[in-house]
Formats: structure tokens, C-alpha cells, sequence
């Protein structure tokens, strides 16, 4: 059995709804969980403790805003924030912006047509 260091691990929070969720079902809104060192997307931090991606639209990397697709290493601290959080704190957080780059990331590539 390999051997876990807090050092090792990552300090996750959900707030709103997620934190709701999670209450409901008997489990805390606040964990740690032991992540590799060259560490993990944030959406992959999400479906190990059972939170899907589309339930959430910002990802805080010690106290700043991240695209979920962005990697959480041992030590952050990350917070996990529901959709609805109200339109002037999403600008001013940086939610929008990662939204915005979200969206692009999640779309399909466009398919070549083999014109030049």
C-alpha cells in the first residue's frame, strides 16, 4: 500500500450548489485528494470525487480563477463554484474569461474540406 503525505495531496472545497449536493448524499464539501506531481486537470479532480464537469463553471487555483481544463498540482488549494453566481462578480472573478476559453476548448475541431 503506497503512502500518503499531505504534501502530496490537493485541498478541495465546493460551494452553492455542488456543496448542497454533496451534503445530501452524506459526503463533505471539503476533502483532500492525493494527486500525481506533475499533476492533474481540474475536471479530472472533479470526477474522482463525483462532480460532473457540466455542473461546474469556475475553478479556483489557490484563491484565482483557472480554465477547468488547466492542471491543479500537490499543495494547491481548489475551490469548485456552480453555475448562477451573479453577472458583475463573473467579470471581476475572471469566470467569464474562462468561460470563454472553455467553450473553445470543448468545441470540435473543424473538419477539413482538403481545399487549399
Amino acid at each position: 500500500m503506497q503512502e500518503t503525505h499531505p504534501q502530496d495531496q490537493v485541498e478541495i472545497a465546493v460551494f452553492g450548489s455542488l456543496q448542497l449536493s454533496r451534503q445530501q448524499q452524506g459526503l463533505p464539501a471539503r476533502l483532500r485528494l492525493t494527486v500525481p506531481q506533475s499533476g492533474m486537470a481540474a475536471h479530472e479532480l472533479l470526477q474522482a470525487i463525483g462532480v460532473s464537469p457540466t455542473e461546474v463553471e469556475a475553478v479556483f487555483r489557490n484563491g484565482r480563477v483557472v480554465n477547468i481544463y488547466d492542471p491543479v498540482f500537490p499543495g494547491d488549494r481548489i475551490a469548485f463554484f456552480p453555475f448562477g453566481t451573479p453577472g458583475p462578480y463573473r467579470v471581476f472573478l475572471g469566470m467569464a474569461r474562462e468561460n470563454i476559453r472553455r467553450a473553445e476548448k470543448e468545441q470540435p475541431a473543424p473538419e477539413e474540406d482538403g481545399r487549399p
